[in-house]
């Protein structure tokens, strides 16, 4: 089975879960990316692993024209609510379906390290954008520097062990791998920045429901009951409990920009 299939249904299990109590912290990446872009009506932005479509909403509202691709059908659907007079399509990140120089803008929102083969995707993305576009690629900073990170490692106890190399949320985290590999394939880096996405719950059951709609919680209801994926997203976040049942936790993120 493709990575394209697997992590499309891992992520369509709880895709209005992720739409509302997940995805809305990445609001001030999602805005400083939208400062460095400077949109306009004449700009056509790809945003590849478009998920349910909150970033793709805002380029539009900022004047872009917009495609959005992604592996997660339920996701999809929520992204074609969102933004109804524009064409979001189930594909493969490592084989996009638009001819060479297409874009003037690609975006890679926490999507390019669940390609399997994340230079192979790199490469489309070059490939689709026109000379001098912008590529876009935001992920996770290394784990250390998350809180949501005791969570998805709990609920990670309960998958096995996956094999070197597997897709995953910190899979381009470490020092230098984005730099390195856009370098080796001829794209400049223009920009590189931190951002931190702090997740505010108003209650225990907003936070379980964040974490039910990811792809690893979606795997770990392969083998365990949701109770039991429920109980243990719970257990991790107590650690980040205030009072009045509010749940905090910082989280920074990488943005690079790099220029064909």
């Amino acid at each position: 089975m493709s990575t394209k299939t697997i992590q499309g249904k891992l992520w369509s299990i709880a895709p209005q879960y992720w739409s509302k109590h997940f995805e809305p912290w990445f609001l001030p990446m999602y805005r400083k990316v939208l400062e460095q872009l400077e949109l306009s009506n004449d700009k056509l932005l790809l945003d590849a692993g478009c998920g349910s479509g909150l970033f793709s909403y805002m380029a539009i509202q900022a004047g872009a024209q917009v495609v959005g691709v992604d592996a997660a059908p339920g996701l999809l659907e929520v992204a074609k609510q969102r933004n109804p007079q524009n064409n979001f399509l189930e594909e493969d990140l490592e084989a996009l379906p638009f001819v060479e120089d297409t874009f003037h803008v690609v975006t890679g929102f926490n999507s390019l390290q669940y390609a399997g083969d994340f230079e192979k995707a790199l490469l489309e993305a070059k490939r689709v954008l026109k000379p001098g576009g912008k590529l876009v690629i935001a992920i996770w900073d290394k784990p250390g520097f998350s809180d949501a990170t005791t969570v998805l490692k709990a609920i990670g106890t309960l998958l096995p062990p996956p094999p070197p190399g597997t897709p995953g949320p910190f899979a381009l985290s470490e020092d230098g791998k984005i730099e390195n590999t856009l370098k080796r394939n001829g794209l400049n880096l223009e920009f590189k920045t931190t951002v931190n996405c702090p997740f505010l719950y108003a209650n225990l059951s907003d936070g379980i429901k964040s974490f039910m709609g990811t792809g690893p919680a979606a795997a770990a209801m392969d083998n365990n009951s949701k109770k039991t994926v429920e109980d243990i997203i719970a257990k991790a976040l107590q650690p980040y409990q205030l009072p009045d049942d509010l749940y905090f936790l910082q989280n920074q993120f990488l943005v690079f920009i790099a220029g064909k």
